[in-house]
C-alpha cells in the first residue's frame, strides 16, 4: 500500500491534506482539531500528528466561526497621534499575536459622535470584543452595558464601576519616584507638575507626599501645578529657586517640564545631578535621551497596559468576566540626571 504524502511545498497544507494523511473524513479532522468530544482519542491523536507533520496551521477565522466567534477585535482610540495611545495599541496587538486575531483600528479623534459611529461599525463587522483606549487617565463615559460584546477600557478608566478598566498606577508612580530620590540621598525635594485638571497630576502628588511622609519629610514648598511644557518648567523653577534655594531634587510631572527645569538650573550655576537631581515622567525618549545629562524618568509601562487589556478581553470573550479598575505598576528608568550624593 502506498504511503500517503503531504502537499507540495508550493502551497500551504489544507485541512483536506490533513484528513487524507490521517485517513479520516474532512468533518472528523475538523472536529479533532477543534477539540470536539465526538472524536475518539486515538483518532484525535492521529489527526494531530498528521497536522504537525504537514505544518498545518488552522485558519483562525474559520475555527472561530465554528465556535461562534469571528477572530476579530476592535481597538477604539481617541488620540491615535498621541505618544500615550500608540504604545498601548502596540502592546495590545503584541498580545493578540501576529496573524492570530484581525484588529480593526478606529480613531474617534475625541469626538463622542464619531466614537458611536465607529462602535456601530465595529459591531456590524461582528467583532468579538472592543478595547477602548483613552488619551488621559481621567475617567471617561462608559459605552454602556447594552453592547453585545465585552469591552475593556485602557489608560482612561470607564466611569461605570461594572466595566473593566486597565490603567497605570499613578499614585504608586509618584511614590516610587520619590523613593528613588530618597535612595540617592536627597531630602529637600520639590514637585513641579502639569495641568491641575488632570487626575494623573493629583495622583502623582498624592504618591509623592506619601513617600515623603513615610520618610518623615515634607516637600519643599507646595506642589506647583501649571502646563505640561518646558516653558512652565522654566518659570516654576525660577520661582522655586528664589524662594527655596536649598532644594536638592526636583520631581517633574513630565519630561517636557524637566527639560525646562534643567535649563534654569544651569543658568543659575547649579549642576545636575551634583547639586540638584531632576526626574521626569513619561520616559519619552525624544527628550530623555537628548537631555544633558540624560534624564531619569518614570515609565508608565503603557505597552504592558495594552497587553493586560488584550489578555483581559480574551478572558472576557471566553466567558470569564470581571469588573473594576486594575492597575499596572510603573517603573523608574535611571539615567544621569539623578545620582547619589557623594
Amino acid at each position: 500500500m502506498a504511503q500517503a504524502t503531504g502537499p507540495s511545498r508550493s502551497h500551504p497544507a489544507t485541512l483536506g491534506d490533513v484528513a487524507r494523511l490521517a485517513g479520516v473524513s474532512l468533518a472528523t479532522a475538523s472536529k479533532a482539531l477543534n477539540g470536539r468530544s465526538q472524536v475518539r482519542a486515538e483518532t484525535r491523536q492521529r489527526v494531530i500528528e498528521a497536522a504537525e507533520r504537514l505544518s498545518f496551521r488552522p485558519n483562525q477565522l474559520a475555527r472561530g466561526l465554528l465556535s461562534g466567534q469571528t477572530g476579530t477585535v476592535g481597538l477604539l482610540t481617541s488620540d491615535l497621534e498621541g505618544r500615550f495611545s500608540i504604545p498601548i495599541l502596540m502592546g495590545a496587538e503584541d498580545a493578540f499575536g501576529a496573524g492570530e486575531v484581525a484588529v480593526f483600528l478606529c480613531d474617534a479623534r475625541g469626538d463622542a459622535i464619531r466614537e458611536q459611529h465607529h462602535v456601530r461599525a465595529l459591531l456590524g463587522r461582528r467583532v468579538d470584543g472592543l478595547i477602548v483606549v483613552g488619551s488621559r487617565t481621567d475617567p471617561r463615559p462608559s459605552l454602556g452595558r447594552g453592547l453585545s460584546v465585552p469591552v475593556v477600557y485602557a489608560y482612561a478608566p470607564s466611569d461605570d464601576p461594572q466595566d473593566l478598566s486597565i490603567v497605570p498606577d499613578s499614585v504608586d508612580a509618584g511614590r516610587i519616584a520619590v523613593e528613588h530620590l530618597l535612595a540617592c540621598g536627597r531630602t529637600r525635594i520639590a514637585h513641579i507638575t502639569g495641568d491641575p485638571g488632570y487626575a494623573a497630576a493629583h495622583d502623582r502628588v498624592a504618591g509623592a507626599r506619601a513617600a515623603l511622609a513615610d520618610a518623615g519629610l515634607s516637600p519643599v514648598g507646595e506642589p506647583r501645578f501649571g502646563a505640561w511644557s518646558e516653558g512652565w518648567g522654566r518659570a516654576a523653577t525660577a520661582l522655586l529657586l528664589d524662594r527655596h534655594p536649598e532644594v536638592d531634587a526636583v520631581l517633574c510631572g513630565s519630561d517636557q517640564i524637566a527639560r525646562g527645569v534643567m535649563e534654569v538650573l544651569r543658568e543659575r550655576g547649579l549642576r545636575v545631578p551634583e547639586d540638584v537631581s531632576v526626574m521626569g515622567f513619561d520616559n519619552w525618549h525624544v527628550l530623555t535621551d537628548a537631555s544633558r545629562p540624560p534624564l531619569t524618568s518614570v515609565d508608565m509601562n503603557l505597552e504592558q497596559v495594552g497587553r493586560a487589556a488584550a489578555q483581559a478581553l480574551f478572558t472576557a470573550i471566553s466567558g470569564a468576566w470581571r469588573s473594576g479598575v486594575e492597575t499596572v505598576r510603573c517603573r523608574v528608568v535611571i539615567r544621569g540626571s539623578t545620582a547619589p550624593l557623594s
